[in-house]
């Protein structure tokens, strides 16, 4: 998975705005893409109780009123930082190769993983999501979309006979991540080529195995 590192509301609402729930485009969609370009910068440096909501505002050269008015909340913000994320996701590899095509996730995970800026970025939101429950469904929400967008390379392979019947394509994808998102949480080991593919391994051969086949 790769993500992008890549919003004043007209008229007055009585209390906060979902995120989200304004009409996108024009000068509300600049100010959204402001405010969370600060925002990602800010968990990136000083982790999410580092993020103030009026500090986030300066950054992002607009108004508190707007960011308290729109977001609320840190916890409102973090969800939409997640949110456009999922939104600018890029789309999965169709290579015709279960290998291949679960390399080309891996390597977006790594490279993601490994940015400067979004691998601190994650870091702070997964922690963050541990302790506040809003942040921990807007955390499962992008993760959900991201496995679902690259479950169907596992689905095309059990059609190739390359995977057993009945195979849980989600779990695969889950199973190549996990090493890395490990590796990244519990270690100062750099996320390279040999940590790819030895995940990738992994989890196809587990799958080949019939581990992830659902039972019957």
């Amino acid at each position: 998975m790769t993500f992008s590192s890549d919003a004043s509301v007209p008229g007055r609402a009585s209390g906060p705005r979902e995120p989200g729930s304004v009409r996108p485009g024009g000068r509300t969609a600049r100010v959204r893409a402001a405010v969370l370009a600060a925002a990602g910068d800010m968990l990136a440096e000083q982790g999410v109780h580092g993020l103030d909501l009026a500090e986030v505002a300066r950054r992002a050269e607009v108004g508190k009123t707007t960011v308290y008015r729109r977001w609320g909340t840190v916890a409102g913000l973090v969800a939409d930082v997640l949110t456009d994320m999922s939104e600018q996701s890029l789309p999965r590899s169709d290579t015709g190769s279960v290998e291949e095509d679960l390399l080309a996730n891996a390597e977006l995970v790594r490279r993601t993983l490994s940015d400067p800026r979004q691998g601190p970025l994650f870091k702070a939101v997964i922690a963050a999501a541990t302790g506040d429950a809003r942040t921990a469904e807007a955390l499962h929400r992008f993760y959900e979309v991201r496995v679902t967008e690259w479950a169907p390379c596992v689905e095309e392979a059990v059609e190739r006979g390359e995977l057993p019947r009945g195979t849980d394509a989600a779990e695969v994808v889950r199973a190549v991540s996990a090493p890395l998102y490990y590796r990244l949480l519990t270690t100062d080991a750099p996320l390279d080529d040999t940590a790819v593919r030895r995940a990738v391994g992994a989890a196809v051969a587990a799958a080949r195995a019939g581990v992830f086949a659902r039972n019957p």
